[in-house]
């Protein structure tokens, strides 16, 4: 599979190399969104927590007498079906939203990804990504040469200025190759690899 080479100002220089088992594969829309539905869910916190009956404040009086006053029944102030009351089943911050997802279908699913990618002529490689300064405002300059807005870059190795220039630009990211997930690599709008980051991602996924 070629895949389209550009230079500093964005125009297609060349072609480089990649593996049809990564870049030419079926796209798989079932298994791409277990994929994704399994990174986000994996990525919750679970912190959320609602109160039981017996944790909200409230008064142990009976709000009125049992009988007599024409109303249903009333123990306390607590109950579920009252305002204010605690919930019959709340959640808690220790359940688990894990979804396990295997390393073969791991790997098939960002191939489908890569591939999907590269047939919409979203996917980019470069020689190398560089900044000489850690400065926002030149990096931010490099990416307006490319003609790209909202990208992704991966590399084999993330350079510290690069990191430092990039991390406060809203529609960029960089990450390693190691760190490449599907939800990124969907969320943008452009994906930029380096030759080496290409090389990493094949032997890491093929």
């Amino acid at each position: 599979m070629e895949l389209k080479l550009i230079n500093a100002q964005g125009q297609v220089s060349g072609s480089v190399a990649g593996s049809d088992a990564l870049f030419a594969r079926e796209y798989n829309e079932a298994l791409v969104h277990q994929l994704v539905t399994a990174y986000l869910a994996n990525a919750r916190s679970g912190n959320r927590a609602q109160k039981t009956r017996a944790e909200v404040k409230h008064s142990t009086k009976k709000p009125w007498r049992q009988k007599g006053t024409g109303r249903a029944r009333s123990g306390m102030t607590s109950s579920p079906l009252w305002r204010k009351g605690g919930r019959a089943f709340p959640n808690k911050p220790d359940e688990n939203f894990t979804q396990k997802v295997n390393r073969k279908m791991y790997r098939a699913g960002m191939a489908t990804i890569l591939s999907q990618l590269v047939r919409d002529e979203r996917l980019f490689v470069i020689e190398n990504l560089s900044a000489a300064t850690p400065k926002t405002k030149e990096f931010a300059d490099q990416v307006k040469n490319l003609g790209l807005e909202q990208v992704l870059f991966i590399t084999k190795q993330l350079d510290e200025n690069v990191y430092l220039s990039s991390r406060n630009l809203p529609n960029v990211l960089v990450l390693e190759a190691t760190q490449a997930d599907p939800y990124s690599l969907l969320r943008y709008k452009k994906v930029v690899l380096t030759k080496e980051a290409v090389a990493q991602l094949e032997e890491q996924w093929v």
